[in-house]
């Protein structure tokens, strides 16, 4: 009996790491786009990859304005490369285009890069917030 409640508990242990959050999940401040606003973007699984949504806007002076940004999937299709990496497409609302994106994430921060037909953008450093 001791062998069988050994191996519920061992096996629930399992099951419990194999549903682990992915690090990228969480909410993240987005850095200033060319306008001087930024965002609040929930990432959170969608299916076998990651998306993120925003959901509150800011202007360069950090108080929330509405927009009809809010509510839109500004990451997806976003898998983990190994190491902090991921990779994926970011929407920017600033210039209204979806980036092939790499993204790298070291502790609290997020490095967003991306191409569009070989031009390439960088889109900051973004803050873990929650």
């Amino acid at each position: 009996m001791k062998r069988i409640g050994m191996a519920v508990v061992a096996l629930m242990m399992s099951a419990g790491m194999a549903l682990a959050a992915d690090p990228l999940e969480g909410f993240w401040r987005t850095a200033q786009d060319d306008n001087g606003n930024s965002g609040l973007i929930h990432v959170k699984p969608c299916g076998n990859a990651l998306c993120g949504t925003l959901i509150k806007a800011y202007n360069a002076s950090g108080q929330e304005i509405t927009t009809e940004n809010v509510g839109r999937k500004i990451i997806s299709e976003t898998v983990p490369k190994g190491d902090g990496a991921y990779a994926g497409k970011v929407y920017s609302p600033d210039r209204g285009k979806t980036y092939s994106s790499r993204l790298q994430m070291s502790g609290q921060m997020l490095k967003v890069k991306g191409c569009i037909l070989g031009i390439c953008r960088d889109g900051g450093t973004w803050k873990k917030v929650k």
